[in-house]
């Protein structure tokens, strides 16, 4: 395991199509990319006031590049433009917004607070401006910032200090980041970091934003809430009392903030953490009889720690219809402790693990669990977004269109891919043949570069980061996990 055939080496639909059935996967690719306007992709949609002028939608993307207050660089400048020149009409989020200091993932993500408002108010605008300049008109382009705090993978002083702050003590979890029952945020200091929350969507809406997406997703606080079922207290236990946090946030932004939308990045499962084997390749993490078969932690699992069961994922999807939540950007798992779930790769990142499947299976078990619960909410006007469709590569056009026609989705997310090229939107929709030479092939540099305390960028295919001296340090830690140096 752990060495599987190369998207690349497929070179026709009918051959990776194929490979799919010798893997067992109902995932429909199209023989060819479509044009606009006979593509699935090229056409608009409605979501509450809003047209979205076509079915990409760039997913939210971190680049550890901000400056110490939280406002955006330079780098995160060039990166959100990118994001607005792609051809998307959706930028879902654009990047991970800590809400609070405490809350940073690391040193250099990005905040909102009244000092750095006006410079993301700038940005946003930029970007409508070029985008409207490339493309005719900004009309029908959404823009949304990410509101999250990292809970147990905070680190807002220092890169290489965790500062935890988890929802509830996690046996696997715990050992796997040193974590305490120290850690466990108390009940009284909870309505704080939502507060926090709705006065980032107050200043969100003052830079323009026309939405904000909260997360809840990837082992995040948020996320972590919806699988506290050994929490006592208000938030803990219950489907109400575990939601609590959400409704609360939600709630307050409505109150606060009347007229702006409300989207959500949510994990539609959870499974097992996985953890390096003796052959380098992802193994469940087993402990004290808690593992494969016994894993009661994973909102959106089957019991298994494998499998996933949506039927609180649907409650939870119908709650957040009720409260108007109604673009929902899905997501699988954590890329900290199972990422091969989440954001299928052929590479290991340096601290990670080789994928124990074939990625395309990953893409593949992601597609078909969204396309479960948009089945249940068809004709509601909730939106669904997907994302692992990166691993796909030169066929992510084809299996995103076809997934748009059969209604397994509304919109098709792309997030590594959009690092190096960002055009592929525009380029499938124009009918032009794809750039094969800055496709993603999961290399796993813009993940392997920031834990090694380095900006985020795509140092194997985009020539800007190509210069950077990162580039070199990255390939020397590359070339030392490989055992080559």
């Amino acid at each position: 395991m752990g060495d599987y055939p190369k998207i690349s080496s497929f070179k026709s639909a009918g051959a990776f199509r194929r490979h799919l059935g010798e893997l067992g996967l109902d995932l429909e690719v199209d023989d060819a990319i479509l044009p606009a306007p006979e593509s699935p992709l090229a056409q608009p949609i409605c979501f509450h006031n809003f047209t979205i002028g076509n079915r990409w939608c760039i997913l939210p993307m971190e680049g550890w590049d901000c400056l110490p207050d939280g406002a955006p660089s330079e780098l995160t400048r060039r990166r959100w433009l990118r994001f607005a020149e792609s051809g998307a009409k959706l930028l879902f989020g654009c990047e991970a917004c800590a809400v609070m200091e405490s809350g940073r993932s690391n040193t250099r993500q990005l905040m909102i607070t009244p000092e750095t408002m006006p410079r993301l108010r700038e940005l946003c605008s930029e970007m409508r401006q070029v985008h409207a300049a490339k493309f005719g008109t900004a009309d029908d382009l959404v823009i949304g910032l990410q509101l999250t705090h990292s809970g147990r993978y905070s680190h807002p002083h220092d890169d290489a200090k965790l500062e935890s702050v988890t929802a509830y003590s996690h046996p696997l979890l715990d050992e796997k980041f040193h974590n305490s029952p120290a850690d466990v945020v108390r009940d009284e200091e909870i309505p704080g970091i939502v507060e926090h929350f709705v006065s980032a969507a107050k200043l969100a809406k003052e830079a323009g934003f026309d939405f904000v997406d909260v997360k809840m997703a990837h082992g995040y606080l948020g996320h972590e809430f919806l699988s506290a079922f050994t929490r006592p207290g208000p938030y803990g236990g219950s489907f109400e009392n575990r939601t609590r946090f959400f409704r609360e946030i939600v709630e307050g932004i409505q109150a606060a903030v009347p007229g702006l939308e409300i989207g959500m990045r949510l994990s539609l499962f959870d499974c097992l953490p996985f953890e390096k084997g003796t052959d380098r390749v992802g193994i469940p993490m087993e402990r004290n009889g808690i593992g494969i078969g016994n894993y009661p932690y994973a909102f959106g699992g089957d019991g298994s720690g494998l499998g996933y069961d949506l039927t609180e994922t649907v409650k939870f999807l119908e709650l957040a219809h009720s409260l108007k939540v109604d673009l929902i950007c899905t997501t699988a798992c954590s890329p900290y402790y199972n990422p091969h779930f989440q954001r299928p790769a052929y590479y290991p990142v340096s601290d990670g693990y080789l994928p124990p499947e074939d990625p395309v299976v990953g893409a593949a078990r992601q597609i078909a669990a969204v396309a479960e619960v948009k089945r249940h909410f068809d004709g509601t006007g909730m939106l669904f977004i997907g994302s692992g469709y990166t691993c796909l590569q030169e066929f992510l056009p084809q299996v995103g269109q076809a997934a748009v026609r059969s209604g397994k989705t509304d919109l098709v997310g792309i997030g590594r891919m959009v690092i190096a090229y960002p055009e592929m939107c525009a380029d499938s929709l124009a009918g032009r043949p794809l750039a094969t030479r800055r496709i993603c092939r999961t290399f796993g540099d813009c993940t392997t570069a920031p834990r090694n305390g380095m900006v985020s960028g795509c140092y194997p295919l985009d020539e800007f980061y190509k210069t950077r001296p990162e580039c070199a340090r990255v390939r020397e830690i590359k070339l030392k996990l490989a055992g080559r140096k």
